[in-house]
């Protein structure tokens, strides 16, 4: 090979390398420059997974396990995540609940605002007639029924409407003794003296005798007109409406004053509501009322309330309320069941909660009232009148301030409510509990707080789980030395436990009356 040929090779083979490098290098910054660009890139958010810490105490009790168990009363032991320890509340007698879990609790609240409440009693009541249109038709005098026009209960009749005819014959002499007054008068109407005014006394007073057997007038004026005597006299509906009772039968003897028919008018009836004792005070003479029947479940009846009974059945419970009540088409029969609902009266707007919102102890009545994100504070209150869905507020809540309707019995539970309202009192506003009265949460004596003796093992009942403790004076209680029985947060405490053992320990009060050791220890001196 010459000189000029192996020089022409050098050239290229140092083109050639530094092409190669050039594009080494450039794929090296390239390749950099994709790493520094990944590097840069924001890394995908990854869902991060919330860190167990321990397992509580479902009773509130100061016992934590890091292992999932039961309690003895075989309650699971509940979950406490990283993040979910509440801080402090911002006062003793605040309650504060994750935003997480008051969302998965599906808590709702609700402003307290003044209203007027609509409020209904409902009585459940009955069809009566009404009394005063009830008319007995009976002789008085003694005879016998010799015809009957009416024979049937329950017809409908007529004022004035024949019923029956009756002989008798006392009527037959009394007419006699009248025919031959009044034809005396009229004989002696030209004489003078005392013959007349005599003649004229007797057909007055035998007159008067028929008038007080109800004859008729227009039977009277015939009798003095004919002089004849009737045989039979025909008794007349004094109204007009329904034959409720009849006792006449054809051919039968009658006394003086015996009820022998009894027409009822229901043109106009009667319901008869029995309200409860409760709401009695509430219900106001005059007001309208709305009756439904059965009957007619599409029909709505109004009456006006008549009167309030002044008696009280003592089984039921309740007193009679009256309701007059229009009866067009006699549709109300006596003794249909009836639904009443009767208004009563109100004294305007009030602060009103919604009734969902009121936990009910039996002793007293709490609302839980929002004072943040998270934060509630039960307060006790005092209740007025009720509406369906609303409650008067009479003390403890006023007009605007966000009170739980939903969910806050699940409060109660979560947040161990009980502990924090167990003990409550007037220490909730601000005030010092008085002597006996069981201290606010945090504040010696409250209930869920806990407190330690020291005293003398009695007894131990391993099945029952409790341990009998001669133990010296408590001063967060209050108590003096005595004897008394405790029962066992679990049963390991029992372990070791003998008689006549000098111990430590601490306990706490899991319901009213029910004081639990939680931690028990030897004692210092022993």
């Amino acid at each position: 090979m010459n000189k000029g040929a192996g020089l022409t090779i050098g050239v290229i083979a140092v083109a050639v390398a530094a092409g190669s490098g050039y594009w080494l290098g450039g794929r090296g910054g390239a390749s950099h420059g994709d790493a520094a660009q990944v590097a840069s890139a924001p890394a995908e958010p990854s869902k991060k997974e919330k860190k167990l810490l321990f397992y509580r105490n479902p009773m509130g009790l100061p016992d934590t396990s890091p292992v999932p168990k039961k309690d003895p009363m075989g309650m699971d032991y509940i979950a406490v995540y990283e993040g979910e320890q509440d801080d402090e509340p911002a006062s003793a007698n605040q309650i504060k609940i994750s935003t997480e879990k008051v969302q998965k609790l599906g808590v709702r609240t609700e402003a307290a605002q003044l209203r007027v409440l609509d409020k209904v009693v409902r009585a459940a009541g009955r069809i009566e007639p009404d009394e005063r249109r009830i008319y007995a038709i009976s002789p008085k005098f003694e005879g016998y029924v010799e015809r009957l026009h009416v024979n049937v209960t329950g017809q409908s009749v007529g004022k004035g409407q024949p019923l029956f005819e009756v002989y008798s014959p006392e009527l037959v002499s009394a007419q006699r003794e009248y025919a031959i007054a009044a034809q005396g008068v009229e004989s002696l109407k030209d004489a003078g003296g005392q013959a007349r005014d005599g003649m004229k006394q007797l057909a007055d007073s035998s007159l008067l005798r028929l008038k007080n057997w109800d004859i008729s007038e227009e039977q009277v004026k015939a009798l003095a007109k004919s002089g004849e005597a009737r045989r039979t006299l025909t008794f007349r509906s004094p109204v007009s409406g329904i034959v409720t009772e009849k006792k006449a039968l054809q051919g039968m003897r009658f006394m003086p004053g015996e009820a022998l028919y009894q027409v009822a008018d229901l043109s106009a009836v009667w319901v008869v509501a029995d309200v409860f004792e409760q709401d009695i005070g509430q219900v106001r003479t005059g007001a309208k009322a709305k009756v439904r029947i059965n009957a007619y479940p599409d029909k709505i009846f109004e009456g006006t309330i008549s009167y309030v009974y002044p008696t009280l059945n003592a089984q039921t419970r309740t007193v009679p309320v009256r309701i007059e009540l229009a009866n067009p088409g006699l549709l109300l029969k006596p003794s249909m069941f009836a639904q009443v609902e009767l208004p009563v009266g109100t004294k305007g707007q009030v602060v009103t909660v919604p009734t969902s919102a009121v936990i009910d102890s039996g002793a007293r009545q709490i609302v839980l009232i929002q004072q943040g994100e998270g934060r509630f504070e039960p307060r006790e209150i005092k209740l007025g009148a009720r509406s369906d869905n609303h409650v008067e507020v009479l003390e403890g809540v006023r007009d605007g301030e966000q009170v739980v309707v939903a969910a806050n019995f699940l409060i109660d539970a979560e947040s161990n409510l009980k502990a924090a309202v167990g003990g409550f009192g007037h220490a909730a506003h601000g005030a010092a509990p008085k002597e006996g009265q069981a201290a606010a949460p945090g504040q010696p004596g409250a209930k869920g707080a806990s407190h330690q003796a020291e005293g003398t093992v009695d007894g131990v009942d391993a099945a029952a789980g409790t341990i009998s403790l001669n133990h010296g004076p408590v001063a967060s209680l209050k108590w003096p030395a005595m004897t008394m029985e405790f029962k066992a947060a679990n049963a390991s405490l029992l372990q070791g436990m003998k008689p006549g053992a000098k111990v430590a320990v601490e306990f706490v009060e899991r319901q009213p009356g029910e004081w639990v050791i939680t931690a028990v220890k030897p004692h210092a001196g022993h």
